[in-house]
């Protein structure tokens, strides 16, 4: 199934998953351009549609198992398993290290795309990766809905559906607050319905 990448970014601004404006970021900075990916996959048909875009890109390596880091990757880990046939498990942090519990399993030579709604600095899913490569399978590559992080040096192949450059300023050097355009922070985002646009009343 083929989406352009224009299309993606017209599902995630109809979700209300991607905003334009001037955001106040979990790291502190002030961004442009604010991204939440579990806004688009709330809906399962939009999650199919996008899932089934980005698997087409790894059909040829035949996965045996998706796996996300938790908690971003949990559905799109689940939708893109269905998509392959596959085992669909999710990677959790405990006292700082990436983990497989619940009873999940990876058995050698496994065959295991790695998945992530978004791909910012890659530290995830490098350590998903590094997780089951400490299982002894094997990582044929890592997926995400959107890259918004240029590659990040990841070893595996990466493969997004949207690719996003935002701005990022210290507020101290923010040119929109010296413009004097409000700050919208996440919390206020969460109440907004589809379509919401920066600035708007929580």
């Amino acid at each position: 199934m083929t989406v352009s990448e224009a299309e993606v970014q017209r599902l995630f601004e109809q979700a209300g998953a991607l905003l334009h404006g001037h955001f106040l970021l979990s790291s502190g900075l002030h961004s442009d351009t604010f991204l939440q990916a579990a806004r688009v996959l709330q809906e399962p048909r939009v999650a199919e549609q996008l899932c089934a875009a980005l698997a087409d890109h790894w059909r040829s390596a035949e996965p045996g198992v998706v796996i996300g880091p938790a908690t971003g990757g949990i559905i799109l880990a689940y939708e893109m398993a269905r998509q392959f046939t596959a085992r669909a498990l999710f990677a959790e942090q405990r006292d700082g290290q990436m983990t497989l519990g619940r009873g999940f399993y990876l058995s050698p030579r496994e065959r295991v795309l790695v998945v992530d709604d978004v791909i910012t600095t890659g530290a995830s899913v490098r350590a998903t990766g590094d997780l089951v490569e400490g299982h002894g399978a094997e990582v044929v590559g890592v997926g995400c809905l959107a890259d918004r992080g240029g590659g990040v040096g990841l070893r595996w192949p990466c493969r997004g559906l949207l690719r996003l450059d935002p701005r990022e300023y210290d507020p101290d050097e923010c040119p929109q607050c010296r413009r004097g355009v409000p700050l919208v922070e996440p919390d206020h985002l969460q109440a907004q319905g589809p379509g919401g646009r920066s600035g708007a009343s929580p």
